[in-house]
């Protein structure tokens, strides 16, 4: 489950990058997953990488992540899951508010840096994520922002009444491959299966556990959407 974050600014590669890391890394023994910008920003793709750190496979981050703040949550993120990571730089005119990594920085290393058609460095990226230890959890490495108490109670009113609903429709006789419609969210979610009170409580209190950590306004009209959204990666 090692993660591979890439950085850079708009138009230096990534997303190529990204696909050829993928193709490189994943294989028979693992699936190398790509976690692009998503909508609901950097609390989205912290909470899909942190639900694809806790499988055997390797995570890949596509986005930006131009803030070394960002960076620094992701690190956070694998040295709580207790796996090995990388930085991959992808250089190219860097502009505000782009800060470029610092290999000074623990969460800007191991770092390697690609220019315009070079060749991945491979060979050191497999050895920095395959045959490293991964630093052991600490304490200090968690992100402990200061959270709004309206967005919290928010959080969990939306969350709990998109599980209600989901429970809800089961009972009154949904079946697996109709949509379900919920409250406060203009998309409906589309179930596989059959999902049960114990498994939805779980997710919820994962999406809470990510999405607290960091509290936006801007999201508070969409987090029974995003809930949505987390619900239809997570439930296979």
């Amino acid at each position: 489950m090692p993660l591979v974050v890439l950085c850079g600014p708009p138009g230096s590669g990534k997303s190529r990058r990204a696909a050829e890391l993928r193709d490189a890394l994943g294989g028979a023994e693992r699936r190398a997953h790509v976690v692009a910008e998503a909508e609901g920003g950097r609390a989205a793709v912290r909470a899909e990488v942190e639900r694809l750190l806790s499988r055997r496979d390797v995570v890949i981050v596509d986005a930006g992540n131009e803030l070394r703040s960002v960076r620094y949550e992701l690190y956070c993120a694998a040295r709580q899951a207790g796996t090995a990571r990388c930085l991959l730089h992808c250089v190219g005119p860097a502009e505000p508010p782009f800060e470029a990594p610092d290999p000074r920085n623990r969460w800007d290393r191991p770092l390697f840096a690609v220019r315009g058609e070079e060749p991945l460095p491979l060979a050191d990226i497999r050895a920095a994520i395959f045959d490293s230890a991964p630093p052991p959890p600490h304490r200090a490495t968690r992100s402990q922002p200061l959270q709004s108490g309206a967005f919290l109670h928010r959080l969990d009113r939306a969350t709990h009444d998109v599980v209600a609903a989901i429970v809800a429709a089961q009972s009154d006789g949904a079946r697996p491959g109709e949509l379900l419609r919920v409250p406060g969210a203009e998309e409906g979610l589309v179930l596989p299966r059959a999902v049960g009170l114990a498994e939805l409580s779980r997710l919820r209190r994962q999406f809470i556990s990510y999405t607290k950590m960091q509290p936006s306004d801007e999201n508070l009209a969409r987090l029974a959407s995003m809930f949505l959204q987390y619900l239809s990666r997570s439930i296979q």
